[in-house]
């Protein structure tokens, strides 16, 4: 059984071989497994699972209350083991900060979040304008440390700044460029005889946008091969249409589609989104708004 620290878990399982039941996982110790098996004597471990089997209909619900119980002796536990473990061996780096938990500060990194959103129990303390990461969860840090200093060291201005100074002299720098400006005259190729609906939340191979206006003027065959090579509708002409970003809240009253574009939907450039494209948009969305609010708020200060 491992040591590594998981949350703890009771959810319904068939044992494969018709009987039902549910699993435990917990952080190893000796005590509290003792302890288990004598509240749970049918229990077997799981190596497919990597967690305890427990037979039975009530099993889930005996477990839960099990665990409610032990759930604090549980956590104390793993948090002195993440202590000592922090002592044994600690992670010496700039951006950890050791006090009553672990204090992650770093530069800006969406690599750093998406590491530190993957270890149990970390959380943002907008506060300290750094991540809290309990001692429980020291040895999934650990494991993740060279990736999230890596990423850290890169998001320091003065990297991003030699990164930004190599780009500029790179070939594909006037591309970006190019294609930025593009993106800045809000605006997409449509096909004259398939325009699109105008104030509701559509996909492009863009993202989602909400089209305002069809103003008619031609795309110029060079621009649309360019910039928007995803739009191929054969013989039919191709205008200029306006559009904007949809805001959250159109973005939570749209109707999602009941299947997935098919390669004429991709070929006109617009459709329908899902409701799993919505709710992406919606986290992108909502992120984007709640950031703009922030900064709003602190230039009024």
């Amino acid at each position: 059984m491992t040591d590594k620290m998981v949350e703890v878990s009771a959810t319904p399982q068939d044992a494969g071989d018709g009987a039902l039941g549910a699993t435990a996982a917990f952080p190893y110790d000796r005590m509290t497994v003792e302890r288990f098996r004598e509240a749970f004597p049918r229990a077997r471990w799981r190596d497919d699972l990597r967690a305890w089997f427990v037979p039975g209909t009530r099993a889930e619900r005996r477990l839960n209350v099990w665990m409610s119980r032990e759930w604090p002796a549980l956590l104390t536990h793993a948090d002195q083991r993440g202590r000592d473990a922090s002592t044994f061996e600690p992670i010496t780096s700039p951006y950890l900060e050791v006090a009553d938990e672990l204090v992650v500060r770093t530069p800006y990194s969406r690599a750093v979040i998406t590491e530190l959103r993957a270890v149990p129990w970390a959380r943002w303390d907008p506060a300290l304008k750094a991540w809290r990461v309990p001692f429980r969860s020291f040895e999934e840090l650990r494991r993740r440390w060279p990736a999230i200093e890596d990423a850290a060291c890169r998001a320091e201005p003065e990297e991003r700044r030699k990164r930004a100074e190599s780009h500029k002299t790179s070939p594909e720098h006037e591309d970006r460029r190019a294609e930025a400006a593009e993106r800045r005259r809000h605006r997409h190729p449509v096909p004259w005889d398939a325009l699109p609906p105008l104030g509701r939340v559509l996909m492009t191979h863009a993202g989602s946008v909400v089209f305002e206006a069809v103003t008619g003027e031609l795309v110029e065959p060079a621009v649309a091969a360019r910039f928007y090579p995803g739009v191929t509708t054969g013989p039919a002409a191709l205008v200029w249409a306006g559009l904007r970003r949809p805001s959250y809240a159109e973005l939570v009253q749209t109707w999602p589609a009941r299947r997935a574009p098919d390669p004429a939907d991709l070929a006109r450039g617009w459709w329908q989104p899902t409701i799993e494209v919505l709710r992406e948009e919606r986290r992108k969305v909502g992120s984007l708004e709640r950031a703009q609010a922030t900064r709003r708020a602190k230039a009024r200060e």
